[in-house]
């Protein structure tokens, strides 16, 4: 997926990372902060808010959750999982 790679997300990532990642990659192609090449930076910056945009919408409409409690439920090993269903015994 292109927008995955463009924001380097994980395979796993949690909305909070997407986020961050998101507002981490604005801040560093912000075009205010090339004025020396603003045309490339409003271009790169155009492209990871449609990235953005588009992994958000794949998100929100999702059968999954993608937050990091969700995320992490449904990647334990077979032990933990029956330690989450049955407890410790």
């Amino acid at each position: 997926m292109k927008s995955k790679s463009l924001l380097g997300l994980r395979e796993t990532s949690s909305l909070k990372e997407i986020k961050n990642k998101y507002k981490r990659l604005m801040k560093k192609w912000h075009p205010d902060k090339h004025k020396d090449d603003s045309d490339k930076a409003t271009k790169v910056s155009s492209q990871i808010n449609e990235a953005y945009e588009i992994i958000m919408d794949y998100c929100n409409n999702y059968e999954y959750s993608f937050e990091e409690d969700s995320i992490k439920k449904r990647t334990y090993s077979p032990s933990e999982w029956w330690d989450e269903k049955f407890g410790d015994r």
